[in-house]
């Protein structure tokens, strides 16, 4: 029980951070995905089963706090997640650039999953406004914060696996 309180605050404590802070260095209100990237970093540190179910209860937690269509967050964070860490097996966690390559592939796979459901959903719009102005400085952003959270994540990680 304490391991899962010390995850749900450290989601919780990203997501404040996501919404309270971020958006105050944000591009044309585009900022990070706190959330995305700690998904990417529990996946390949614990697993596609832990990143998967770390995935739902991030993209829930988002889904709720932020009301927009329920269910794509949750649905896109859960596949990252479990896809992930099923990609983990095939690396060494301790390379140093993994955290940034493996948040640039997941924020791209993140925003093309959201954008398959809007388009689903009906909704038009221009593909090459879409990449520029949206996908780039997302990406960007999600790089630059990959390395903190990976290594936030890492340390608790970490802490938990040394009382086993």
């Amino acid at each position: 029980m304490k391991k899962f309180g010390a995850w749900a605050l450290f989601t919780i404590a990203l997501y404040v951070l996501q919404s309270s802070i971020l958006p105050l260095i944000a591009w044309h209100e585009i900022s990070a995905d706190l959330l995305l990237v700690a998904v990417v970093s529990v996946s390949f540190l614990l697993g596609s089963r832990e990143g998967a179910l770390f995935g739902f209860f991030a993209g829930l937690l988002q889904d709720l706090a932020t009301g927009t269509f329920f269910g794509v967050d949750v649905f896109s964070k859960m596949i990252i997640g479990y896809g992930c860490g099923a990609f983990s097996r095939h690396f060494i966690k301790e390379q140093f650039f993994l955290p940034v390559f493996s948040v640039i592939a997941a924020s791209v796979a993140n925003y093309f999953i959201i954008l398959m459901f809007m388009i689903l959903l009906g909704y038009r719009f221009d593909w090459m406004e879409q990449l520029s102005g949206l996908l780039i400085p997302m990406v960007a952003y999600n790089a630059i914060f990959a390395f903190p959270v990976h290594y936030w994540t890492r340390r608790l990680s970490e802490r938990f696996a040394s009382k086993k």
